[in-house]
């Protein structure tokens, strides 16, 4: 399934984009899409311990290209996944290019290895605040940015999406590529991104969620690695956005895009499971052969979503 024509969704969505009535995954009391709350400051603990080892970034150097550790917009179903999830890059760029230049400051949530902030410094000149939960991830984009002469662009930060630590009002973009998944508190931590977020500005993101119609116990296994109980949906999301006041809101689908990037990543780990073995433990090699044909499948499927949504600020 090769860079599958973009659907949009208004933000009165009334069906998918499989053209089927919503059946919400999320329970009536879980209906803004986020997971049922328990402490964040544990499930923030769960997720820097996953990230924060030599397999993790061995693997994501050996195989996703060690610099956009996001899915891809594929051209064609074969196409280096480094490749396409760079496109993805400045695709979601593409969305706020309008506010971006040497004036402004995107703060770039879950930056990971800072693929996303270097592009953006690049490409606009702008500043970037680029925040993320592991220290380990933090160093090695502090040493990537100083090598190829941004460290005066991008300011590389240690906090969590629920507790940022910065005033009202003051981002142009705040953006974020796959990482609220990995967060318990979703509705809180848009509430946050908004709340930063200078009048006028755009909030730009994607994320891994399934369609309202997919039955929760079709997709468990998958999600239970990521600690998530309830996936988002596009629905909640669009839902929540609105709730939080803003306006042109919007979501590019691209779910046929998540289908090819699973596929590929499969693909890639059996054809080179010898020479990953070389850099990855035996373990967690066995983990990713047994995890990855999970998401393939149910991406394949058409259970999974995925695509950009961005959506302005009021202006003052």
């Amino acid at each position: 399934m090769a860079h599958s024509r973009p659907n949009r969704y208004a933000v009165r969505i009334t069906r998918t984009s499989a053209g089927n009535p919503p059946t919400m995954i999320n329970t009536p009391e879980n209906a803004t899409g986020s997971a049922p709350r328990h402490d964040d400051a544990t499930h923030d603990d769960t997720t820097r311990d996953y990230y924060d080892t030599g397999d993790v970034d061995a693997f994501y150097d050996a195989v996703w290209g060690g610099e956009d550790i996001h899915v891809g917009l594929y051209s064609h179903p074969h196409e280096a996944i480094a490749a396409a999830s760079h496109r993805t890059v400045e695709h979601a760029a593409d969305k706020a290019a309008d506010l971006l230049g040497p004036h402004a400051t995107v703060l770039d949530l879950g930056s990971g290895y800072g693929g996303s902030a270097r592009a953006l410094a690049t490409r606009f000149g702008c500043r970037v605040v680029a925040l993320d939960l592991s220290e380990e991830h933090n160093r090695r984009q502090r040493a990537t940015n100083a090598r190829r002469g941004l460290d005066g662009l991008i300011e590389v930060v240690t906090g969590s999406l629920n507790d940022l630590p910065y005033e009202a009002e003051r981002f142009d973009v705040v953006w974020s590529l796959e990482v609220l998944c990995h967060v318990a508190d979703r509705e809180g931590a848009l509430g946050e991104a908004v709340r930063v977020l200078k009048p006028g500005g755009a909030l730009v993101f994607s994320d891994i969620m399934v369609g309202e119609e997919t039955p929760a116990e079709a997709v468990r296994p998958a999600f239970s690695r990521l600690g998530v109980e309830t996936p988002a949906t596009p629905t909640s999301y669009l839902r929540r956005l609105t709730e939080l006041g803003l306006e042109d809101v919007d979501f590019e689908d691209r779910s046929g895009d998540i289908a090819t990037h699973y596929a590929r990543l499969d693909e890639e780990v059996r054809r080179r499971s010898a020479e990953l073995r070389d850099v990855i433990s035996p373990a967690y090699l066995d983990e990713l052969r047994t995890n990855l044909p999970l998401w393939a499948d149910i991406a394949r499927r058409g259970l999974l979503r995925w695509g950009v949504f961005h959506a302005r600020r009021p202006a003052a």
